[in-house]
């Protein structure tokens, strides 16, 4: 779990990227203009700042350069400037990482859990216990009570993406992107497969089907 500040001033936005970075266990703090966000990172302890660029009173790259005058906590400039002297200047002022709207959260967490892990803060999933079942993603392998459980590769990079981002829902077309990648030819009733051949092999019940949406992993109460 890590704290993160989302300085955004579009509230719909700040709010959406808020919720989704909650259902991955961090704490969120808002800003909502360049100001409001130094003065939240001068009283608390912030583990990472997910920054725009167009922001009221002072603008992203102004807090960047302020904030790395005292501080080396990891950035990502996020904007609607999809443009390389934009990028180039986030760089110059040692921004951590850069994503552009519109963009997709998942892509968004990705970035975030890369930038924690750099800096300490965030393991990586390596295994998980569900029941009497081990699943080790580092290894690729799976166990119960009864030897090894015979899952395949994607099967299990499947689980961790679910695993990783549980409670919340991830579409077929998500999967795909992050699994397999936007151009491989594969049909997104691919994903269907797969999820039922992990609930038969692990007897998983975790895996929740949200009708014409996607799916995502649920802990038992």
């Amino acid at each position: 779990m890590a704290v993160l500040l989302i300085v955004e001033d579009d509230t719909a936005t700040n709010e959406a990227i808020c919720e989704y970075m909650k259902t991955a266990g961090h704490i969120t703090l808002s800003a909502f203009d360049g100001e409001q966000g130094l003065q939240i990172v001068r009283e608390q302890s912030i583990d990472l700042v997910v920054l725009d660029i167009m922001l009221p009173k002072r603008t992203g790259l102004e807090v960047l350069k302020e904030l790395r005058q005292t501080s080396n906590i990891p950035v990502l400039m996020l904007t609607a400037l999809d443009d390389e002297p934009t990028q180039a200047a986030s760089f110059d002022e040692e921004a951590d990482d850069y994503i552009t709207k519109p963009f997709s959260m998942l892509l968004l967490g990705k970035r975030v859990a890369a930038l924690l892990r750099r800096c300490g803060k965030s393991p990586e999933l390596n295994q998980i216990q569900i029941g009497d079942i081990t699943v080790d993603f580092g290894g690729y392998t799976a166990s119960g009570q009864n030897g090894p459980i015979d899952l395949t590769p994607k099967e299990i990079d499947l689980l961790k993406l679910l695993v990783e981002h549980k409670g919340l829902v991830l579409t077929r077309s998500q999967i795909l992107d992050e699994l397999w990648g936007y151009d491989y030819p594969i049909i997104d009733r691919t994903i269907d497969t797969y999820i039922k051949n992990l609930r038969k092999k692990l007897g998983l019940d975790r895996i929740i089907t949200v009708k014409g949406v996607g799916y995502k992993y649920e802990e038992q109460p």
